[in-house]
């Protein structure tokens, strides 16, 4: 019992930056107290811990009972079929491998700040700002997510299975992961990483997430938890800066009636779904909602190939072991592990689905 109020009362003063005597002076103790309390040496009184329940606005019960395992309580989620439980499951070892390869290559990433008490919009200025984004297009959400401490696995799972997304994180080791559908268009892919990115900074230390597809259409949005509006507003603002769109409609498009082919020009130029553009587009009021629903109808793709070329949805081919779409920093930390002589020339193969003959033309393997 000691233990698990100590890591839970120290996560949550580091979460909001507090110094251990900062804590102290709050909440009229000693910080020599605080620190016994952390390192497990010291139980509180009934009296001591309510205050520093309420100092940090949690349940008494909260640092005094271990959550259950966090894997279990997604797998527990009603309405998942054995497929979408075997892909979860798949996504756990994954999530493992991660940690070991940070581990073994010492490479561990802090995490980001949590926001509290602001809009979706406000948020994704101040995260953007905070990245030093500006209000440029993401070139590669993925990475930069990464680097931000959101690890991002993609997988391909059964469109019956209605996952989208999901978000994990491990309290214990201070690590955050995201599950995308890797069957998705790729615009669809990087939403879906933005919308996991808001429960990241935002929902993290109220439990696991799985996104069903509804949650990305607006009649359907509101059936579901607060929190997912939310995300879904944060993804808009934070992938689709409004001041972007205004100076290139200003610039290029003159503010003249907005064509479908102007709706995927955007599209491509921000690199998102037709859809999130649409609803852009529509929340800026630059079409109608009328227009907004005949557009949606339309197959952005057999349209955008047809006159923007082959390849105007990209997709991406290459796939890891299983499936699974590896990222570059897991591939980094792969080759890392493997410069350092911490796994088996072997080992590599395997996570990278690579015939052992095969790396040997790129390394000097006994």
């Amino acid at each position: 019992m000691p233990g698990i109020l100590g890591t839970k009362l120290r996560r949550e003063r580091e979460d909001i930056g507090l110094t251990q005597e900062a804590l102290a002076r709050a909440v009229d103790l000693s910080s020599e107290f605080i620190s016994n309390l952390e390192l497990g040496k010291r139980m509180p009184s009934l009296a001591t811990l309510t205050t520093l329940a309420d100092y940090f606005k949690k349940d008494v019960s909260y640092f005094l009972k271990e959550k259950e395992e966090t894997f279990n309580v997604l797998l527990q989620e009603e309405g998942l079929d054995k497929k979408a439980k075997m892909e979860l499951k798949k996504f756990k070892k994954s999530c493992e491998e991660y940690l070991h390869l940070e581990e073994l290559a010492e490479r561990r990433i802090e995490l980001a700040p949590l926001y509290t008490h602001t809009s979706a919009e406000r948020m994704a200025d101040e995260e953007r700002s905070r990245l030093g984004l500006g209000d440029e297009p993401i070139r590669n959400v993925f990475s930069l997510l990464e680097v931000n401490g959101l690890h991002i696995l993609r997988q391909p799972i059964p469109e019956k299975s209605k996952i989208s997304g999901v978000f994990i994180y491990f309290e214990v080791e201070r690590a955050a992961f995201a599950l995308v559908n890797s069957t998705q268009s790729l615009g669809q892919q990087i939403f879906t990483a933005a919308h996991e990115y808001c429960h990241y900074i935002k929902d993290r230390n109220t439990g696991p997430v799985i996104d069903n597809p509804d949650i990305f259409i607006d009649e359907y949005v509101s059936l579901y938890h607060p929190r997912e509006k939310f995300a879904q507003a944060f993804a808009l603002r934070f992938l689709i800066p409004p001041l972007k769109v205004r100076e290139i409609i200003d610039k290029d498009l003159r503010s003249r009636k907005m064509t479908f082919t102007d709706v995927l020009y955007l599209k491509k130029y921000f690199g998102v779904e037709t859809l999130c553009m649409l609803q852009t587009l529509k929340a800026l009021e630059y079409i109608s909602l009328a227009k907004f629903e005949e557009y949606r109808s339309l197959d952005s793709a057999a349209f955008g190939e047809a006159f923007f070329g082959k390849f105007y949805e990209e997709r991406e081919l290459i796939k890891g072991r299983g499936g699974v779409f590896l990222s570059s920093r897991f591939k980094s930390l792969a080759l890392e592990a493997y410069q350092k002589k911490k796994i088996t020339a072997e080992r590599l193969s395997e996570l990278f689905n690579l015939k052992k003959e095969r790396l040997k033309s790129f390394f000097k393997t006994k």
